[in-house]
């Protein structure tokens, strides 16, 4: 069985596929990677189903050895790869030979860079899924972000494999964004009509405390809403609650599972994943949109996700 042998983990590497969904209500927040349409796009390039699972980094990429050769591919954000000592296009399969190495340095563009290898990540599952938890420390390897010395075994992969590559134009239209779309929250109409253009009107930076679970925003604070305390509900991944003090968080892959705080604003499904690309001090601002565009702007990108102009055979 062939494996992937870390020399260098990065800053925070963990394996993710694309969740576990259903288990909200049992207070189990469906993990995943943050930035699914990178990792998705990573394992058609190898030839994988969309959900197998692969390796996240933060920020700094790490140092991965390939004792018996891999077939693989990066998406995400550019981590300046290299295959020993030749760089390595994102976006594109690469084949590694047996014993090269694979080096990731610090970003040059968003916060995550996904490895997909053909035949996926081959971990014990948890609730269906093979995603890193790393609040409760489930899933993933030993549910914790990968050490150096880790060992990861590669699942067998079927037939053959072509070298693929990104069409361009995709790649632009599926770029992550800072102007974040939105449709009203739960509690949207708590919040005064002056409130909501505090918040639409100001750019928001992301905080250093944010992480997997929520991003923290600093900014001109909005005004509590109008409604008063409320009890403590379910949450969506997302969605953007409004504590005391007026500073947005917006609630993420290892989200909890309900919280007590108004929600003004929910960001829509088909920009969830720009969500797993911002940084510390990254800016952003917000776009009120109605649910029909919601729904059209999601349909519109699953098109292109599953369309046979995504990726080109070279």
């Amino acid at each position: 069985m062939r494996v992937i042998e870390v020399r260098e983990p990065g800053l925070l590497t963990t394996v993710q596929d694309l969740g576990r969904e259903g288990f909200g209500p049992m207070g189990v927040s469906p993990s995943g990677a943050a930035d699914a349409i990178s990792l998705r796009i990573g394992n058609r390039l190898v030839g994988n189903e969309e959900g197998a699972a692969g390796l996240e980094m933060t920020l700094l990429g790490g140092k991965f050895e390939f004792p018996d050769g891999a077939v693989v591919a990066l998406t995400g954000s550019d981590f300046g790869a290299s295959l020993d000592d030749a760089p390595v296009v994102p976006w594109t399969t690469v084949e590694a030979k047996r014993g090269q190495t694979l080096r990731m340095g610090p970003t040059r563009s968003g916060a995550r860079c996904y490895l997909c290898v053909r035949g996926g990540i081959e971990v014990e599952d948890f609730l269906g899924s093979a995603s890193t938890h790393l609040l409760s420390g489930l899933g993933g390897h030993e549910g914790r972000a990968l050490r150096k010395g880790d060992v990861l075994k590669i699942a067998e992969a079927k037939g053959s494999y072509r070298k693929r590559t990104v069409a361009t134009k995709a790649l632009e239209r599926l770029a992550p964004r800072k102007v974040l779309r939105a449709t009203p929250g739960p509690q949207n109409d708590w919040f005064p009509k002056a409130a909501q253009e505090i918040f639409y009107a100001n750019t928001y930076r992301v905080a250093e405390e944010s992480n997997r679970m929520g991003l923290r925003l600093e900014g001109a604070p909005v005004p509590e809403g109008s409604g008063g305390k409320m009890i403590t509900e379910g949450v969506s991944i997302g969605a953007v609650q409004i504590p005391s003090g007026g500073l947005p968080i917006i609630l993420f892959v290892e989200q909890q599972t309900t919280g007590g705080y108004a929600k003004i604003v929910n960001v829509i499904s088909a920009d969830l994943g720009s969500l797993g690309q911002l940084r510390p001090r990254d800016e952003i601002r917000f776009e009120r949109v109605g649910w029909e565009t919601a729904k059209s702007l999601l349909r519109e990108q699953e098109e292109l996700l599953t369309s046979k102009e995504l990726v080109v055979e070279n």
